[in-house]
């Protein structure tokens, strides 16, 4: 059976969800590492003074973590959003003659959620795809590609336009920025840290200098980003994606478009400025890249966003 919620106890959800992925990233992550640290440094250990030598390290390197997650939380922030497009080759929309009727649909369907009308910027791709990103409803922009205005009929467009406006609505869109900024800088520290100092590493095994657990340190945050996580974000964005398309075809009064819509989506949805980045397509309106035949998708399949969608007819 389907929980309906309202958009207002949507929007506290996420607030807490928000508050709650703060609090749980930074932990997780450093609790990973010390476990990690931990397995590590008892492999090839002799000796109890050994072990305890390893372990030391880490908690000299722990104060250093705490003030990385609280820049990366930061930076997530104050620039997130700008990260987001930047990395989806976004350009923002002129407001002229030629882009008038994007310009009037994102406004409608604005005026329709009741938020303040979003940025628009357009992606230089043929395919069907869409996401929206911000801090806020205040600070939100909408992001399509070109291949989807042209293909997609007016009522359609808007429904997808109001999928996004939904994200914005119940602040998924600030949620989103966390998780995705979060994991792709996590990500590239580990390959940083591998690349500088893995070089000067000594090749020692019982070699436990600060580089070499500069090196350790990169490896963990490496398995971190590609093991733990995914799961953290599929856990978060599934639900989301279900609330969005019915919160969406509540603003249009027009379930049918949108599932037409998500219908073509399905068939061309990737955009390639997107290919070699991972997270960010998990940010659009239909995930083009599959995870393990689609276990670790952080968005429900496409014929079941569908069905549910014809159901509120």
């Amino acid at each position: 059976m389907i929980e309906h919620k309202n958009v207002y106890q949507h929007i506290a959800e996420n607030n807490w969800k928000i508050f709650g992925l703060v609090c749980l990233f930074p932990i997780a992550l450093i609790i990973f590492i010390y476990l990690f640290f931990l397995i590590t440094g008892t492999l090839g250990t002799e000796t109890n003074e050994e072990y305890q030598q390893w372990i030391s390290y880490f908690w000299d390197l722990a104060p250093w973590l705490i003030l990385v997650c609280t820049g990366l939380t930061i930076l997530s922030v104050v620039c997130g959003d700008k990260m987001m497009l930047s990395f989806a080759g976004a350009q923002l929309c002129r407001n002229d003659a030629e882009h008038l009727q994007i310009y009037r649909a994102v406004e409608n369907v604005a005026l329709a959620a009741g938020v303040p009308t979003p940025k628009i910027y357009l992606i230089d791709d043929d395919s069907l795809n869409a996401f929206a990103t911000g801090f806020s409803p205040q600070t939100a922009s909408i992001a399509l590609t070109t291949g989807i205005i042209k293909k997609l009929k007016p009522l359609e467009l808007d429904g997808v336009i109001a999928h996004e406006m939904a994200h914005i609505k119940n602040r998924d869109i600030r949620l989103n920025m966390y998780v995705i900024t979060g994991i792709g800088i996590v990500g590239l520290m580990g390959e940083i840290l591998i690349r500088i100092f893995g070089r000067t590493r000594s090749r020692g095994r019982n070699d436990k200098n600060p580089l070499s657990m500069l090196v350790l340190l990169g490896f963990a945050l490496l398995l971190f980003r590609y093991l733990i996580a995914p799961f953290i974000h599929m856990a978060i964005s599934r639900k989301q994606e279900f609330q969005a398309d019915a919160t969406g075809a509540f603003f249009t009064r027009n379930p049918e478009a949108l599932a037409s819509a998500l219908e073509k989506i399905s068939v061309d949805p990737r955009v390639e400025a997107l290919d070699k980045s991972e997270q960010m397509a998990t940010a659009c309106i239909y995930n083009p890249l599959k995870k393990l035949g689609g276990l670790l998708d952080t968005h429900p399949p496409v014929g079941e966003r569908i069905k549910r969608l014809r159901g509120m007819i």
